[in-house]
């Protein structure tokens, strides 16, 4: 969520931000609903002010007046009677107007929360304006020595390469039919080393994090209350991509929903505290299963591994002070962490600048990073296909956006600091999402005989294996 006073303070920043990020929003309209908020608001301040001064003033009045009132002339009672009615009134009229205001206040503010929510959080300067993911921009890419871009698989291997589809097929490594049974469509059951490759790399990620980087693991619930999916910012845009348990009209309580990505369950964790800034930055990683119902994508990349509606990812979030550059620093590093586990690993890989209109509304800013799979692309007439970059992993800086919504807070002035709260910053990066992740594993490793050779990295998590078939 944006901060309402920045926006006060510059709303063409954020009408801005709206267009570079294609988000159609009524920023002028909220303004104005805004203002009658703060003024009715306002009034009803004042309204309080003067019930609390009538409270210590009229039983002190009435008693003055009843004691006119028993001394008075006939005459004179009827009028004095009359401003004892009146000053006894006086809190009933203030207590309606106040309720009154609450009733106008109550009736602008779901038009404003669904304005404030939908509001993106502007991009930064420094990332390229664009329409789409078809305008990102290539920062870096690279290769294990022995490996061409320039080059097809079969110029660089001198065989031509099987798709991780057919070597899943070849050494049983994955059951497509039997997972679509069970169900439905972008559904599948691992199979023997198919499992034990994806449990390897899961492995693989999460102790890299934990033990070379500093991370402490965390297991976090995946079936979240929607509070958490707001606070985070998939909700209420992504909604049509969750899988939702109807708890209430059961009579369970509130509605629950699987989510997609361990990042909700680990800024979760800290919704409504105030953390004390001497323990910051937290590093935190997870591996949790993921759920996504892919709604939108009918008939794109309907076969294999790629696009799926349930998969293991380990994510690492990191939660830290209130400063731009510290939040950057913390982006590089992160994404670090990745090039340095694909480069163990061997894989072919870019780095991609997302351009406005690719990052979503809750990023300033996302790098991702794509591995080579040499099955995706165009294919040619023979079936060969050409090889293309597919997305495994994504990058993004948010600043306070997702710590706002969370109202996660911490206080300044060191341990046991007494200074001022203020929201953190937050980032969060995929580390291994598989089995995605075993695409470009599969078959950038397979060999001429169908075998796959596994990464050397992995092999301590195979009992030692070296390969497969």
């Amino acid at each position: 969520m944006i901060d309402l006073k920045a926006l006060r303070d510059n709303p063409q920043r954020f009408k801005d931000g709206c267009a570079k990020k294609n988000y159609a929003v009524d920023i002028d309209r909220l303004l104005v609903l805004d203002e009658q908020r703060r003024s009715l608001l306002a009034q009803q301040e004042a309204l309080r002010a003067e019930q609390k001064k009538l409270s210590k003033e009229t039983g002190p009045k009435i008693g003055q007046l009843s004691g006119q009132l028993k001394s008075a002339s006939d005459s004179d009672k009827p009028g004095i009677q009359s401003r004892i009615d009146e000053i006894k009134s006086a809190p009933a009229k203030l207590k309606e107007q106040i309720t009154d205001f609450d009733a106008q206040t109550a009736a602008i503010e779901p038009e404003l929360t669904e304005l404030l929510m939908s509001i993106p959080l502007p991009p930064d300067d420094d990332v390229p304006v664009g329409k789409t993911g078809d305008d990102n921009i290539e920062i870096s890419k690279w290769a294990p020595d022995g490996w061409d871009y320039d080059k097809s698989f079969e110029a660089n291997k001198g065989f031509a390469a099987k798709s991780h589809t057919e070597l899943c097929e070849m050494h049983n490594l994955v059951d497509f039919p039997r997972g679509v049974k069970i169900a439905g469509s972008r559904s599948y059951v691992l199979i023997g080393d198919g499992a034990r490759l994806h449990q390897a790399i899961l492995r693989y990620a999460i102790d890299t994090m934990v033990n070379e980087n500093g991370f402490t693991p965390m297991s976090v619930p995946v079936l979240v209350r929607e509070q958490a999916m707001i606070g985070t910012g998939f909700f209420p845009g992504g909604k049509d991509q969750s899988y939702q348990v109807n708890e209430e009209s059961r009579g369970g309580g509130q509605d629950l929903y699987l989510t997609g990505t361990g990042e909700v369950g680990l800024m979760g964790l800290h919704q409504d505290e105030i953390l004390d800034e001497s323990k910051l930055p937290l590093k935190y990683v997870t591996v949790s299963t993921c759920f996504r119902r892919e709604a939108g994508a009918a008939g794109k990349d309907t076969a294999g591994l790629y696009r799926i509606h349930q998969f293991d990812k380990v994510e690492q979030v990191v939660i830290d002070i209130a400063d731009e550059a510290t939040s950057r620093k913390h982006h590089q590093e992160m994404m670090g962490f990745v090039v340095g586990l694909l480069k163990s690993i061997g894989l072919p890989h870019r780095l991609l600048q997302c351009c406005t209109g690719d990052l979503g509304v809750k990023n300033a800013d996302m790098i991702d990073i794509e591995c080579w799979m040499p099955s995706r692309g165009e294919v040619d007439k023979a079936g060969a296909a050409s090889g293309e970059f597919g997305e495994t992993h994504s990058a993004s800086r948010l600043y306070d956006f997702q710590c706002r919504r969370l109202n996660m807070r911490y206080r300044t002035g060191g341990e046991g600091g007494k200074g001022a709260t203020t929201f953190c910053h937050s980032l969060n990066n995929t580390v291994a999402a598989s089995p995605r992740i075993l695409i470009p594993i599969l078959e950038m490793f397979q060999n001429a005989d169908g075998t796959i050779t596994i990464p050397e990295a992995l092999r301590p998590y195979m009992n030692g294996q070296t390969q497969i078939g």
